[in-house]
């Protein structure tokens, strides 16, 4: 189903499938953030003669669906990386993502690219009275990421943010927040300048190896090539079992508000995009023309835009119960890919074949890490990603895999309500 975005600008025109047979010198499957950077990336290494092919077109999947948040970090907690990657490497990855973020913010600058960026941050808003997980977080982050995230107190957290569901709140100035596909869409413009070749309509039918390269067939169109990148998030291309089999597609819904004038005010008076500390957290953010967008829930299932529309609506309700009647101008769902261990996936089989995914929860930051550090690796002729080593592609067994995802999200959500219900 379209989002929102796609709704909102007129897409630009088709970029044709590719035609009979070639040679490149890399080609990229996955026209989302992964493959968009990772050509870029590339591209400003001084590689040339690079193929993007999209089975669909730019920004289809989780690239152009999703929140819009840029901020640092993964899916997995700062505690949980520390103890699975150890100190020098755990800051080592975050560090890339705060990287990231202020490229991504140079880029939008550099590369002129409209896409309501709004740099204001993000606030982490406390759900429940025990202050503790803030500070804790807050000593984390200094201590061992090198990240000062400022204290919000409850009375001032109210008058940013005027719900009585919150209590106090963390604040990180070095965030912001976009509409990902006009950020998208930016990307591929500003790559087809710099001379890669794009191609929507371009499903990949076969890839297989001849020799030291790579022969993918798209249609009736052949190219060949000694390296190829996988970037095709939840949306499983079928070329490589071991890669596809990593990763769950998982449901995450959105939507988007009516224009709300002097009501959004009355609710928020902050730019800051806000997701608060639950597991089963809420996530949303103003925009330019007083919408709000609002999002939530993961799920193994790809839900109706009524069904999202009303479960969106009702946890909109808990925290600004004066916006229960707001009209919903549009609702949608996405596919994002998760890995068993909570971290992007990247790296490759040593053979020429790369894969970017799994990012899933914290997407825009470290997609454009991993273009990053696939462009380092493939211009310098590596065949390592040693960074990201310690997540590797591990079985998620579809589709026992969804079952456990979903239990484990059901009992994260009710340790939530107990905990609410607990401090009353």
């Amino acid at each position: 189903m379209p989002s929102w975005y796609h709704d909102r600008i007129a897409a630009p025109p088709s970029r044709p499938p590719p035609r009979g047979r070639r040679e490149a010198a890399v080609v990229i499957v996955g026209g989302g953030f992964a493959g968009l950077n990772t050509a870029l990336g590339l591209a400003a290494r001084g590689v040339r003669d690079i193929v993007l092919l999209e089975s669909k077109y730019i920004g289809f999947g989780a690239s152009g669906r999703n929140g819009g948040f840029v901020f640092a970090g993964y899916s997995l907690g700062e505690r949980a990386l520390l103890e699975r990657a150890g100190p020098d490497r755990a800051r080592a990855l975050y560090a890339r993502t705060v990287d990231a973020v202020n490229l991504i913010r140079e880029r939008i600058a550099a590369l002129s690219i409209d896409c309501d960026a709004v740099d204001a941050g993000v606030v982490w808003a406390n759900w429940f009275r025990d202050a503790k997980v803030l500070r804790s977080r807050q000593q984390l982050l200094a201590e061992h990421y090198g990240t000062e995230w400022q204290w919000i107190p409850e009375d001032a957290m109210h008058e940013f943010v005027r719900s009585p569901r919150y209590h106090d709140g963390l604040y990180e100035r070095n965030a912001l927040h976009i509409d990902p596909l006009a950020y998208a869409r930016g990307l591929a413009s500003a790559a087809e300048r710099v001379g890669v070749g794009i191609h929507e309509g371009s499903r990949v039918r076969m890839l297989e190896r001849k020799g030291p390269r790579w022969i993918l067939r798209v249609g009736d169109a052949e190219i060949e090539t000694p390296q190829v990148v996988l970037a095709c998030g939840g949306y499983l291309a079928g070329l490589d079992r071991s890669i596809d089999r990593a990763v769950l597609p998982i449901a995450t819904y959105v939507m988007v508000t009516e224009p709300l004038g002097d009501r959004l005010r009355e609710c928020l008076r902050t730019r800051a995009a806000i997701y608060d500390t639950r597991f089963a957290f809420d996530y949303y953010r103003p925009l330019p023309d007083t919408r709000l967008l609002w999002g939530g829930r993961i799920s193994v299932r790809d839900r109706s835009p009524r069904a999202v529309q009303r479960l969106l609506r009702r946890d909109m309700a808990r925290v600004f119960p004066s916006l229960k009647e707001a009209r919903i101008e549009q609702a949608w769902s996405g596919m994002m890919s998760y890995a068993r261990h909570e971290m992007p996936q990247v790296g490759t089989h040593g053979n020429g074949l790369w894969y970017a995914q799994a990012f899933g929860g914290h997407g825009l930051a470290p997609t454009c890490a991993a273009g990053e550090a696939l462009a380092d690796a493939i211009a310098a002729g590596e065949t390592r990603l040693d960074a990201y080593e310690a997540f590797g592609l591990e079985p998620v067994h579809r589709p026992f895999g969804y079952l456990a995802a979903q239990g484990t999200y059901w009992k994260y959500e009710l340790g939530d309500w107990f905990k609410s219900r607990l401090e009353g």
